[in-house]
């Protein structure tokens, strides 16, 4: 049997610096989205997730909570030990329905979250212990694709992975395409899918989404730079960066910047960053889909779709793909 108790990680904090650094020498700067989810970082998005504009994590849910049993029959091999590997796990709130079902249901399988976050690991694993002192779980700190090849070496196992939470939609369609299609060569054949979509729909209730009036969503964004502050010594004054937010209903790219208030100056890890007025930092694209691109991606990087559940509004889709 695995040990239950067994984590396993990578250098999360040189990966840090590293990507910080690079993507802030870049033109135009950028920062990578997976590093909000600090200690506040995940508060914050607690409190997003439960904002009233927020709806992906409610729509999602709605499949997990309502819709368990089909999500199960689309994507678990029938009487065949298996892995279900969830990545970007966060709090795992819609998978846990999922976990109970088959637990209940008495499958011969093993829970791998995946995530950069050690803190949410650890607090996964706390409540995941009281909730289903029976689940078999095993938490991997790290980057996906050098955790799934982790997870391939731990079990041979057929998998199950989980992407939920349209965080697919976190790319450019460009890296969403090479994602998937590394996702597809780290996987082997008979292996599941399930990737959450968020599908293009009213341009204000997307927008709304994303730019709250009480300001969270821009307390998330700049939480980004008091992390930097306290981990990479920089010097980030954050009353002197303002979040804005757009999209686009007809590529379907919603983005987040920053914009520099003022010319200035930032030291971080010893180097210096110039900052004129106005110019922005790329934080983070929130794409949205069409059917006819969600068929494209999966055909694409080799998959084969297998099926997909839709909430009741039909504002999102799980899609379940398999590895031919």
């Amino acid at each position: 049997m695995l040990n239950q108790n067994l984590h396993v990680k990578n250098d999360p904090a040189e990966n840090f610096r590293k990507d910080v650094l690079e993507g802030l020498k870049s033109n135009p700067k950028r920062l990578s989205s997976k590093y909000f989810y600090d200690k506040k970082g995940d508060r914050l998005f607690q409190e997003i997730m439960a904002m009233p504009e927020y709806y992906l994590t409610k729509c999602e849910l709605d499949i997990f909570k309502n819709k368990t049993a089909e999500l199960a029959q689309l994507i678990i091999p029938e009487n065949e030990p298996f892995d279900l590997i969830e990545l970007g796990v966060g709090d795992a709130m819609k998978s846990t329905f999922l976990l109970q079902y088959l637990v209940e249901k008495e499958m011969d399988f093993t829970y791998m979250p995946i995530d950069i976050s050690g803190n949410i690991l650890s607090i996964l694993k706390d409540k995941l212990s009281t909730q289903l002192p029976a689940l078999q779980i095993i938490g991997l700190e790290g980057e996906y694709f050098e955790m799934l090849q982790k997870a391939a070496s731990l079990s041979s196992r057929k998998k199950v992975i989980l992407f939920l939470g349209s965080n697919i939609g976190n790319m450019s369609l460009e890296e969403a395409e090479d994602f998937c299609f590394n996702l597809n060569k780290n996987l082997s054949s008979g292996d599941v899918v399930l990737m959450g979509f968020d599908l293009k729909k009213n341009p204000q209730l997307i927008l709304d989404a994303y730019n709250d009036k009480a300001g969270v969503t821009a307390a998330f964004n700049l939480n980004l730079l008091s992390r930097i502050n306290r981990e990479l010594n920089g010097n980030f004054k954050l009353d002197q960066f303002q979040h804005y937010e757009t999209y686009d209903p007809e590529s379907g790219a919603c983005k987040s910047y920053l914009v520099s208030r003022m010319n200035q100056n930032v030291q971080i890890a010893n180097e210096n960053f110039v900052f004129e007025e106005n110019e922005l930092i790329d934080m983070e694209i929130s794409q949205k889909f069409s059917a006819e691109k969600i068929r494209e991606l999966g055909m694409k990087s080799g998959f084969k779709a297998i099926g997909e559940i839709k909430d009741s509004k039909k504002w999102f889709v799980d899609t379940a793909w398999q590895v031919k």
